[in-house]
């Protein structure tokens, strides 16, 4: 059950700087470039121990947790060894951000955009990259170079955010010791950050395996097959009948849910034939 399946992980709309080279991938996490075979085995340009592929999981119990139904019971066995991924929070945060309203090529081309214009310059295994901009960075630099990087209206966002992170008014240390209910009033004080890039945040960075970011393929998924089970009747999810419903699906699939929602994430999207980070 501690079987990793590194492709799938990756392309699963959770991680957005990555590529293939040589049959590895390489992607970048914060302050550290991450270099994994396909087995799992990972090197690092900084030397820390940061679980990325949440190894210490109990994948039997969470899988156990979440397979309450045929659809569940599909994805997982489809998409075996697909992992949360703990990412560096700050970069997981900005990349959220953007996210909204885009797609995921259109993110990774952001995200590519601002490491390369205010990340520092690595060479490390004969290849070059850029780490992710320290929240000190961005906090510096004036929005107007923050929108050059093609990231349109949420360039105040993202400026807004690196500051309330260098101020201490958001502490990520904090955020992943409280519980998920005041970690997301918290996150959601940031501008730019709603109910579902929260959910994000927290789900693949803050240890909050709780958190189900709903987005308009989550509806989508649960009009589909959970009509009965989570009835939508609006076209848009207000932040009390967002609430409303997670507390229902967090009762249907377990304290796990989140995994539950990347399982049906990934099987819905690929149905569709959505692009990811790379495509097989």
């Amino acid at each position: 059950m501690n079987n990793i399946n590194v492709e799938k992980s990756i392309n699963s709309g959770q991680v957005f700087l990555w590529k293939k080279n040589d049959g590895f991938w390489y992607g970048v996490n914060g302050q550290n470039i991450l270099r994994v075979d396909k087995m799992g085995k990972m090197t690092s340009y900084v030397k820390k121990r940061d679980d990325f592929f949440r190894k210490s999981d109990n994948m039997e119990m969470i899988l156990k947790s979440i397979t309450k139904d045929k659809t569940v019971r599909i994805a997982v066995k489809k998409y075996q060894g697909m992992r949360i991924l703990r990412q560096d929070p700050f970069q997981c945060l900005i990349s959220f951000i953007i996210s909204a309203n885009s797609n995921i090529p259109k993110i990774k081309f952001c995200l590519e955009n601002i490491t390369k214009q205010f990340g520092k310059k690595v060479k490390w295994k004969n290849q070059e990259f850029y780490l992710f901009p320290k929240p000190e960075k961005l906090a510096d630099v004036s929005v107007k170079d923050i929108k050059s990087c093609g990231v349109g209206y949420r360039d105040s966002y993202i400026s807004q955010a690196a500051k309330m992170v260098v101020s201490g008014k958001i502490d990520f240390n904090y955020l992943k010791k409280i519980e998920y209910d005041i970690a997301k009033e918290i996150i959601c004080k940031i501008p730019g950050v709603g109910n579902k890039v929260a959910d994000c945040m927290m789900l693949f960075s803050l240890d909050k395996l709780e958190a189900v970011p709903l987005d308009r393929w989550i509806i989508r998924i649960l009009e589909k097959y959970y009509p009965k089970k989570f009835k939508i009747t609006t076209s848009t999810i207000t932040p009390k009948q967002y609430d409303t419903l997670h507390e229902k699906i967090v009762n249907h699939f377990g304290p796990y849910a989140g995994y539950s929602q990347q399982f049906l994430f990934k099987l819905e999207r690929d149905k569709n034939q959505k692009k990811w980070v790379l495509n097989p």
